[in-house]
C-alpha cells in the first residue's frame, strides 16, 4: 500500500468520523445509523495504520492490488448498507399504508356518527 493511499484513507476516515459526530450532535442522524459509518471509518483507519492487514486480506480475496481490495471492500459494505436501508424503507411504507388506512377508517366512523346525530334530534 502506497503512502499516498494510506494518507487518503486516514484523512477520509477522520473526516467521515468528524462529520458523523457533528451530525449526531445536531440531532440530524440517529446513533444507531451512525454506528455503521463509524465502523467503516475505523476499518479504514486500521487498514491505513496496519497496511499488512489489508495486504493479507487482499491476497486472500485474490485481488491484484491492495487498493483494489479496499475499493471492493467499501463497495461491498455500501451494498450491505443499501440493502438494509431498502428493508427499512419497505417496513416504513407498510407502516405508513397501515396508518393511512386507520386514519381513513377513523374519519369515516366520525362522519357516520355526525350523520346519525341529526336524525336522532
Amino acid at each position: 500500500m502506497t503512502m499516498m493511499l494510506r494518507a487518503v484513507l486516514i484523512v477520509g476516515s477522520l473526516l467521515t468520523t468528524a462529520l458523523i459526530i457533528r451530525k449526531i450532535r445536531q440531532s440530524k442522524v440517529q446513533i444507531e445509523d451512525s454506528v455503521f459509518w463509524v465502523f467503516v471509518s475505523a476499518i479504514l483507519i486500521i487498514f491505513s495504520i496496519f497496511p499488512k492487514t489489508a495486504d493479507i486480506l487482499s491476497r486472500l480475496a485474490g485481488t491484484y492490488s491492495t487498493s483494489n481490495f479496499i475499493f471492493l471492500f467499501i463497495i461491498f459494505l455500501l451494498l450491505v448498507k443499501v440493502f438494509s436501508l431498502t428493508l427499512r424503507v419497505s417496513q416504513l411504507e407498510s407502516k405508513q399504508r397501515e396508518l393511512v388506512q386507520r386514519i381513513a377508517l377513523n374519519e369515516k366512523e366520525r362522519e357516520e356518527k355526525q350523520d346519525e346525530k341529526p336524525e336522532r334530534e
